[in-house]
């Protein structure tokens, strides 16, 4: 159950850093953003899929995350 723990926790670190980045990008000038919704155009086209579902996709990682936590003690 533990590597189960640690992999829900590496996704969750790792796309919470891919939306931080895209946030970064597009305020700071780096990447086009004609939309204004803070993700890239380049990034829109192939995974729009992950940034519309960034809300539940994190819900469901803390959720995986709270209840390991809470099973391990």
């Amino acid at each position: 159950m533990s590597e189960i723990l640690i992999t829900a926790i590496f996704a969750a670190c790792l796309l919470g850093g891919v939306y931080i980045y895209a946030y970064w990008a597009t305020t700071s000038g780096g990447l086009e953003d004609e939309n204004q919704n803070f993700i890239p155009d380049s990034w829109e086209k192939n995974f729009k899929w992950l940034f519309t579902g960034k809300t539940i996709i994190m819900l469901v990682l803390g959720l995986i995350i709270g209840y390991l936590i809470g099973a391990s003690t």
